[in-house]
């Protein structure tokens, strides 16, 4: 595959992030992307494509951390291009998606599916825990109610 070269006219599209305990996800929004060229290395991804309006689209990104380029893809939709990262470090929380400190203006987090899993194990055990031991004060026998305070009409 032929290196992809900056165009002169190319212009970033935006894209939302979010990361996960063995992948990073990356949605860019183009409509109707087409010529799609994605280049994906350990350290970073080059997008260029047209969009409906026939613009030069141009994103590229290095990555907070290395990842796995053979078991990471692309894929186009009619609105967006979805980026599956895998990372080559699993289970290490990535604080921000580029190398950099900076972060891009058309770059953000999709907090719509941003989990902080870092916890996740501890929060579910607790979880888990309280309701182990609700269930358990459920099963407990006792003294069977008297039911002295009930009122029986006979007629």
């Amino acid at each position: 595959m032929a290196k992809i070269v900056r165009p002169d006219d190319g212009i970033p599209a935006r894209c939302v992030w979010y990361d996960r305990k063995k992948y990073v996800t990356v949605n860019f929004t183009i409509q109707q992307p087409r010529d799609l060229r994605c280049e994906i290395t350990d350290d970073k991804v080059v997008l260029c494509c047209k969009d409906a309006d026939d613009n030069t689209i141009y994103n590229e990104i290095y990555f907070y951390d290395k990842i796995m380029k053979n078991d990471s893809r692309e894929r186009p939709y009619d609105r967006t291009v979805n980026l599956l990262l895998r990372k080559k470090t699993p289970d290490v929380a990535w604080p921000r998606l580029t190398k950099d400190n900076s972060k891009p203006s058309w770059m953000a987090v999709d907090f719509d599916n941003w989990r902080d899993w870092a916890n996740e194990e501890d929060d579910g055990r607790e979880e888990f825990e309280y309701y182990a031991d609700m269930m358990q004060d459920l099963t407990k026998k006792g003294e069977p109610p008297t039911m002295d305070d009930l009122d029986f009409d006979d007629d």
